[in-house]
């Protein structure tokens, strides 16, 4: 089995920072994409940032500037780096990964179960 693991989350001011992890663990043999999604109360489920594998990186526009994503191969890890954190990032952040599991021929999508972000004074 895979599965996805965030850590990170938790409450900051307006103009912090925080920086969210996702390890992926089990059979895998390799990992062609990494994201982060956010779900706002009341909202859909939403782009942040993602990676694929040796290629692009892709940030929603609202967060362009602010926040960067990275991936540690070796750990099958990926971050967040959170700047400048407004009031409207509150949400539940979830990873997201396209993974080959050991024995398979083709990907599948995993998602983790999320990390509440809150932003608030």
């Amino acid at each position: 089995q895979v599965q996805l693991v965030e850590s990170g989350g938790g409450l900051v001011q307006p103009g912090g920072s925080l920086r969210l992890s996702c390890a992926a663990s089990g059979s895998i043999f390799s990992i062609n994409y990494m994201g982060w999604y956010r779900q706002a109360p009341g909202k859909e489920r939403e782009l942040v940032a993602g990676s694929i594998r040796g290629g692009s990186i892709n940030y929603a526009d609202s967060v362009k500037g602010r926040f960067t994503i990275s991936r540690d191969n070796a750990k099958n890890t990926v971050y967040l780096q959170m700047n400048s954190l407004k009031p409207e990032d509150t949400a539940v952040y979830y990873c997201n990964a396209v993974i080959i599991a050991t024995g398979s021929s083709h990907g599948m999508g995993y998602w983790g179960k999320g990390t509440l972000v809150t932003v608030s004074s």
